[in-house]
């Protein structure tokens, strides 16, 4: 069968374990990342560990794309590790405090620039965000059919795959063909662990990076201006813990409950 593109988008979200140092812009009203290790987001990790078994069953080239700060480039690094051919960081200040959309026409614009792709995979949400809106808007943006959330994938020929979803009704297993869009679950595979030679390897290489000049953007359609959803109000719950012992014999703790409980 012949070599497949493979074109693989991943985020850098800030480290879930450090989520109590996190905070928002009272102004910007996005995360604010300095200070916060970053790492892949977990799903993306799946839609990574997708195009390596791909390349490996029949061949053929992943690259994996990201916009993100210049501090994700480590990030990506782990990428190469991991086995990923080339590693693309799209980042520039007129990308910042964008919203799905404007990621996805950052995304877009560092696809097309690299070529054509047989087949782009995307984690169906990222950790931080929780939309699932990036992988559908980069599909269309880049014209193309896409599936979500596929739980199993594999090469059928040259033109062809086939894939296994699940939603709340029913499984089915779809033979589609390329080039299209999927994103992916967690139940699609058990993404490889990092090798010594592989992190040795990566460390040789480097990441490319692409910024706004680079792209030929339009800086209207990008980053926070470039937005159509607009955070305008954050606040944090309040909640508060109270313990109050009943006491007294089963009957009597039994209808004091129900009391309290208005039944």
């Amino acid at each position: 069968m012949r070599p497949l593109r493979i074109a693989v988008c991943v985020k850098p979200v800030p480290d879930p374990k450090q989520s109590s140092s996190f905070q928002i812009d009272p102004v910007s009203k996005t995360l604010v990342r300095k200070g916060i290790p970053l790492v892949i987001n977990p799903l993306d990790r799946h839609a990574l560990e997708a195009g390596l078994r791909l390349k490996e069953s029949a061949g053929g080239n992943v690259t994996v794309f990201s916009m993100a700060p210049p501090a994700a480039e480590q990030t990506l690094t782990e990428t190469l590790a991991m086995g990923a051919d080339e590693a693309v960081l799209l980042s520039d200040l007129h990308f910042a405090g964008g919203d799905t959309l404007a990621t996805a026409r950052v995304l877009a614009a560092g696809l097309k620039k690299m070529g054509d792709w047989d087949l782009i995979i995307c984690g169906a949400e990222s950790f931080d965000g929780g939309t699932a809106q990036v992988g559908s808007q980069l599909a269309v943006l880049q014209g193309l059919p896409w599936i979500t959330r596929v739980r199993h994938l594999e090469r059928e020929d040259d033109a062809h795959l086939l894939v296994t979803l699940e939603d709340e009704v029913e499984q089915r297993d779809l033979l589609v063909q390329m080039p299209l869009l999927l994103t992916v679950d967690s139940a699609v595979n058990q993404p490889r662990r990092l090798s010594l030679l592989g992190i040795l390897a990566a460390r040789k290489r480097k990441v490319t990076t692409y910024n706004f000049n680079d792209l030929g953007l339009d800086k209207n359609t990008i980053g926070l201006d470039g937005s159509p959803t607009q955070t305008r109000e954050l606040f944090t719950l309040e909640s508060s813990k109270k313990v109050e012992m009943l006491t007294g014999n089963p009957q009597q703790i039994v209808a004091e409950l129900f009391t309290k409980l208005g039944l």
